[in-house]
């Protein structure tokens, strides 16, 4: 029989869905990468995907998500938004407290099974 343990998945919404786990690892990627496609295929996701998901979210926000750069000698690239990153920062420190109260109450109600 296998550990009893739990899993928290926090999304945020307006009018759709207008954040959560995918759309943050998808950000993350594109910050750690420099590019929405690099992002895309480390997630193993379609690149239209990906465009259409940056798109549905800059729609839902109402700012942009990511700033384009002209490529060079060493090409184009992205990086996030001053907004995005404090999208981001503030949806993480509320990911971790949801999972810090999450663990309390986990131990609170089942420690004994």
């Amino acid at each position: 029989m296998s550990e009893l343990h739990y899993h928290v998945t926090l999304r945020l919404f307006r009018d759709e869905k207008g954040f959560g786990p995918g759309p943050m690892r998808l950000l993350r990627g594109i910050e750690r990468t420099g590019s929405l496609q690099r992002s895309a295929e480390q997630m193993g996701m379609a690149y239209s995907k990906a465009w259409k998901m940056l798109r549905a979210l800059e729609a839902e926000w109402g700012f942009a998500m990511t700033e384009k750069h002209a490529g060079g000698a060493g090409g184009g690239g992205s990086s996030l938004t001053p907004a995005c990153l404090d999208l981001l920062s503030r949806y993480e420190r509320m990911l971790a407290a949801v999972e810090r109260q999450a663990a309390l109450s986990f131990e609170e109600h089942f420690s004994d099974l």
